[in-house]
């Protein structure tokens, strides 16, 4: 897959149904030698600006500013410099939904995937082997329900290393604008909010220049976490982050650009999945 992922005509144009708001260009890419440029509008203006310095690791704000711009040698010295740190590799993330769980029971230790849930893991599973990508790491929520569901899969990647963290776990990111779904108490999205927006900031930024191809990364977690994650990605306001769904054992398959533009690919996709397979809850 070329490096310029932003330059990149589909193969196939998949539109996913269900409940759920879920979209994307989805399963290959190829390198197109064109460029698709959208029309200058005039008159145009947006609403709010891309933050290309989002995860803080833009080259410009890793160096040390020249105190005399008009010395030369510094300036040589600065360009060497963004040369040597400036990424030249992508990040594909494939955001994992667990399987259907027994919600029913209320310790998270009994909270265990349901025979529907270990059957939608494996398929899962076979899912991810077969776009055939050399994946570097397996993130997992600490929530039985997730260690579960990447289990099952690492019977099809068993290869792949397993780290675990306790920031992904589920949990109520924002009160969510409208305010809908079930109702919760306020010291939950402030005990469970900056938990979670740590788990953004440590997992989700451009390459670092050490890392010369492009990288694949499966990350086992919760729908809220997801969601909430796509919102920060996009720099949409992030109390939307409820305003689309997510199917059991979906993926979610989000790139970082070397310039720390980001590419959705698709939001909970389930296509994969047979029908009598799908749920939600």
């Amino acid at each position: 897959m070329s490096r310029n992922i932003f330059r990149l005509k589909s193969k196939w144009l998949v539109l996913a149904s269900g409940s759920g708001a879920v979209f994307g260009l989805y399963h290959y890419f190829k390198p197109d030698e064109t460029e698709c440029q959208a029309s200058i509008n005039p008159y145009f203006q947006a609403s709010t600006k891309w933050d290309h310095n989002w995860d803080k690791r833009d080259v410009s704000s890793l160096i040390k500013p020249v105190k005399h711009e008009s010395n030369s040698s510094e300036e040589k010295q600065v360009s060497e410099k963004k040369a040597k740190l400036t990424p030249t590799a992508a990040r594909h993330i494939f955001l994992v939904r667990h399987g259907q769980y027994e919600d029913w029971k209320n310790d998270d230790k009994d909270r265990k995937l349901t025979p529907l849930g270990r059957q939608q893991a494996a398929i899962l599973g076979q899912r991810l082997k077969s776009l055939n990508f050399t994946y570097s790491r397996l993130i997992q929520s600490t929530m039985t329900r997730a260690i579960e569901t990447s289990n099952i899969i690492c019977k099809y990647l068993p290869t792949v290393p397993v780290e675990t963290s306790d920031l992904l776990c589920e949990g109520n990111p924002i009160p969510s604008e409208p305010p809908i779904g079930t109702w919760r108490e306020e010291y939950k999205y402030y005990e469970d909010g900056p938990r979670i927006e740590a788990a953004f900031r440590k997992y989700f930024h451009r390459a670092p220049a050490s890392q010369k191809s492009d990288s694949y990364e499966i990350v086992v977690c919760h729908a809220n976490v997801i969601r909430y994650f796509i919102c920060r990605l996009l720099q949409v306001p992030p109390e939307a982050w409820l305003r689309f769904s997510l199917y059991h054992c979906s993926i979610t398959w989000v790139v970082i650009g070397p310039s720390g533009n980001v590419c959705v690919f698709s939001v909970g996709d389930s296509g994969f999945m047979p029908q009598d397979k799908l749920t939600r809850a």
